[in-house]
């Protein structure tokens, strides 16, 4: 599935992986996410969401973590710091939305936490 709104990318596995650009599109790329995709956000604010586009039990623990550092070097947590960065990894039945949470906000009812190492973010640029 490609798209062109969103940020591409693919797995060396062959995952297809998108990343919202911003506040609108990550809640386009939320509302297109399957309920049993593997979805991806860093710990801290201001990262774009990343849907890989598989179902979670065709996603093996690489895809993840490629994916994890696809998401990490477009946050501004990796632009503020240039540390390994945290991301939360999670499903798409596990987002909710509420009506006070800002455009791009979303809730998460459970998660994994995984760093992407600082060395492997900076190899994508």
């Amino acid at each position: 599935m490609t798209t062109g709104k969103f940020r591409e990318s693919k797995t060396s596995s062959g995952k297809v992986i998108l990343l919202g650009r911003n506040a609108e599109n990550n809640e386009e790329l939320i509302s297109q996410a399957g309920q049993n995709e593997v979805i991806l956000h860093t710990a801290k604010p201001g990262s774009p969401f990343c849907n890989i586009k598989a179902d979670e039990k065709d996603v093996m623990k690489g895809d993840i973590y490629e994916a994890a550092v696809f998401c990490a070097r477009y946050s501004q947590d990796w632009r503020d710091n240039h540390q390994d960065v945290e991301v939360h990894v999670f499903l798409g039945k596990d987002i909710y939305k509420d009506k006070t949470m800002k455009l791009g906000t979303f809730g998460v009812r459970k998660f994994k936490k995984i760093v992407a190492k600082k060395e492997d973010i900076e190899k994508l640029k």
